[in-house]
């Protein structure tokens, strides 16, 4: 016997919006990992990302019912989270130390090509980036997002975020030095 599909995040938000909780509960349990990871990327801080990712969903339940479905959830859901973080750090310090304990949290097959020590190297020259950097380069190369959604939750142009993209690549050399071979042991 087989199982049903999931259901789309898009009927699930609609159902939410009129208020159906178990609906919501659903779209919760299958973004929240996403939307923290997003949140601590950009705010280097697991406890404050746990806050983000908590206020990202109160602000998402009372903005269901308005929601017009011009764009995808998930899409939707990033761009609070992210607005939420940018809140975040902008009450705080401009620039966010990563906590050694926080670099494990880097999923994906960069944990197993590239040594522990580089991947924490990594993330604290991304910690240091500007913030505007940060950002559109965490949801692009750590997220997966693509070009399009990147500019959606950011609400900029493709080529406007092609070029803070590169501008954050080139800061990330920059940061990491010469001597860094992705890789390399």
């Amino acid at each position: 016997m087989s199982e049903a599909a999931p259901v789309p995040d898009e009927e699930l938000a609609a159902r939410a919006a009129a208020g159906d909780h178990g609906a919501f509960d659903i779209l919760v349990r299958r973004h929240t990992a996403r939307m923290y990871r997003v949140a601590l990327r950009i705010t280097g801080s697991s406890s404050e990302a746990e806050d983000v990712v908590q206020e990202a969903w109160l602000s998402a339940w009372r903005a269901l019912p308005g929601f017009r479905f011009e764009s995808a959830v998930s899409t939707w859901l990033y761009r609070v989270t992210t607005n939420g973080a940018l809140g975040a750090v902008r009450r705080r310090k401009p620039t966010v130390p990563l906590d050694e304990g926080d670099a494990g949290v880097v999923p994906g097959p960069e944990g197993y090509v590239v040594s522990a020590e580089q991947v924490g190297r990594v993330l604290r020259a991304i910690a240091e980036l500007d913030v505007g950097q940060r950002i559109p380069l965490i949801l692009r190369e750590f997220e997966g997002l693509t070009y399009d959604e990147v500019a959606e939750v950011l609400e900029v142009s493709v080529p406007a975020l092609r070029a803070r993209l590169h501008r954050a690549r080139v800061a990330l050399l920059a940061k990491l030095g010469d001597n860094f071979r992705p890789g390399e042991r």
